[in-house]
C-alpha cells in the first residue's frame, strides 16, 4: 500500500503544528501527547496492514480491535495512575 505513508506523515505535520499551537495557548503537556498518541496510531496501524498485506475486512477489523484496546487501555490506566487527584 503506498498511502499509508503519505497518511502517516500528514497526520504527523498537522499534528506537530496544531500541538504546538495548543500548547502555546493552553500551556499544557497533555495536549501534545494526545496528537502524538493518534499519530502513533496511524503509523502503527498503517505498518500493519502494509506488512501482514490484508484487505478491507481485515482493515476495518485492525483498526476496530485496536481501538477497543486502546479504550480500554486508556480506562485502566487512568484508574490505576489516577492523575486527576490533587
Amino acid at each position: 500500500m503506498v498511502w499509508y505513508p503519505i497518511l502517516g506523515w500528514g497526520v504527523f505535520w498537522i499534528s506537530f503544528i496544531v500541538a504546538i499551537v495548543l500548547f502555546s495557548v493552553y500551556k499544557k503537556l497533555s495536549v501534545i501527547f494526545y496528537l502524538v498518541s493518534v499519530a502513533l496510531y496511524v503509523f502503527t496501524a498503517g505498518f500493519f496492514m502494509d506488512v501482514f498485506d490484508i484487505g478491507k475486512f481485515g482493515i476495518l477489523a485492525t483498526l476496530v480491535f485496536s481501538a477497543v484496546v486502546f479504550m480500554l487501555l486508556g480506562f485502566y490506566l487512568s484508574k490505576v495512575l489516577d492523575l486527576d487527584r490533587k
